[in-house]
């Protein structure tokens, strides 16, 4: 099934460099382009949006705030940001907005496909170049919690294997192929794994296993 993205970036040379970048790509459907976060807001609220790709330094509303927009009008809108900057303040608030995966502007464009087509799966991504970001700033709050509190989930060895590929950012259907099992029992397993970490998605699952040292 092919999936409709939308581009929001305020640079009109790399908005069309990602247009036609996706404009070959297999799984995709419908490219919408926006130059400003109102114009996507818009554009997602009329259409039929799979997943947006989102630019952080937009002019008047920033990337982070219309991540937010666009969660308060489809809670499972899977967003993906696009951005030159890593400020740690900027990763952490993109990724408390809802963003699904964090991407430097500097990633190969290929690669980039791949991350668009996980997330379409339902995986989390970060660049490498920010993911210390994201276990520094799990690992700082991971004191004051008692440690006999986070380590025992009861989770299977099935279930720490998937997991553990969560963190690493593979979908349902590349934990499938490389577990050779069904996508219908990854599910399974995936949501037999958000009830016992008591997450309410594969993101939050893989932040908390990082934080927690689960797997």
């Amino acid at each position: 099934m092919k999936k409709n993205i939308l581009i929001v970036e305020d640079h009109e040379l790399t908005r069309f460099g990602l247009k036609t970048t996706f404009e070959d790509v297999d799984f995709i459907g419908t490219i919408y382009e926006a130059s400003s976060a109102e114009e996507a807001l818009e554009i997602f609220k009329n259409n039929e949006i799979d997943l947006v790709i989102m630019d952080l330094g937009l002019p008047n509303m920033n990337g982070i705030e219309a991540t937010k927009a666009i969660h308060s009008m489809k809670k499972d809108a899977k967003i993906i940001i696009l951005t030159s900057h890593n400020d740690e303040k900027e990763v952490l608030n993109s990724l408390k907005a809802g963003a699904n995966a964090y991407c430097s502007k500097e990633i190969n464009l290929q690669r980039l496909v791949q991350v668009v087509q996980s997330v379409a799966d339902g995986a989390a991504w970060f660049d490498p170049s920010i993911a210390h970001i994201v276990l520094q700033a799990t690992s700082n709050t991971k004191m004051d919690v008692p440690e006999t509190s986070y380590k025992n989930y009861d989770l299977t060895a099935r279930e720490a294997q998937i997991l553990k590929l969560m963190t690493e950012g593979y979908s349902n259907m590349e934990i499938a192929q490389h577990l050779v099992i069904s996508v219908n029992t990854t599910k399974a397993h995936v949501a037999s794994i958000l009830q016992k970490l008591e997450v309410d998605d594969r993101l939050q699952a893989a932040l908390k296993a990082l934080k927690y040292q689960i797997v």
